[in-house]
C-alpha cells in the first residue's frame, strides 16, 4: 500500500515489549507511522493529544486493558477504527459485537498477515461508526 502524503498514524498499546517491537517493526514496513504506548492509560493519553487513523491494542495489560481502552476511546473518539489483539480470543469469545472492537484477532501464527490486512482495510474504509447514543457495550469481565 502506498501512500501519496503523510504515512497513516497506527497507535499500538501492548505491555509485551517485545511484541511492541515485532508488531511496530512489521507495520513500518508497510508504511505506517506507528506510536507505541505500555498500557491502555498511556495509549489514551496519547490518542487525547493527537489523532490516529487506527488503534491496535492488546487484550490483556496492566493499569488499563484493552477492553476498558476501547470502552474510553468510544466514548473519546467513536469513529476510531480500533483493532483488538488477544491470545485467549476465542476461549473467551471475543468478538467484535462484545468489545466494541472493529476488529479482533487471535495472537497465533497467522497474526501478522492478519494484522496488517486489517489495519490497511480499516485505513482503506476511513471512519465507517456512526455514533449514537447507544454505543455497543463492551464484554465484560467477571469480577471475583
Amino acid at each position: 500500500m502506498k501512500f501519496t502524503s503523510t504515512p497513516p498514524s497506527v497507535l499500538l498499546v501492548d505491555d509485551s515489549k517485545d511484541g511492541l517491537l515485532v508488531r511496530r517493526a512489521l507495520l513500518e514496513e508497510q508504511g505506517f507511522d506507528v506510536t507505541v504506548a505500555l498500557n491502555g492509560e498511556e495509549g489514551l493519553k496519547l490518542c487525547e493529544g493527537r489523532p490516529f487513523d487506527v488503534v491496535v491494542t492488546s487484550h490483556r495489560m496492566p493499569v488499563m486493558g484493552g477492553l476498558e481502552l476501547i470502552c474510553r476511546l468510544r466514548v473519546l473518539k467513536p469513529l476510531i477504527p480500533i483493532v483488538l489483539l488477544s491470545g485467549i480470543a476465542e476461549p473467551l469469545g471475543l468478538s467484535q459485537e462484545n468489545t466494541g472492537a472493529d476488529a479482533v484477532i487471535a495472537k497465533n501464527s497467522n497474526e501478522p498477515v492478519t494484522l496488517v490486512r486489517w489495519v490497511k482495510r480499516l485505513i482503506s474504509r476511513g471512519p465507517a461508526r456512526k455514533p449514537t447514543g447507544s454505543q455497543r457495550r463492551p464484554f465484560a469481565r467477571a469480577q471475583a
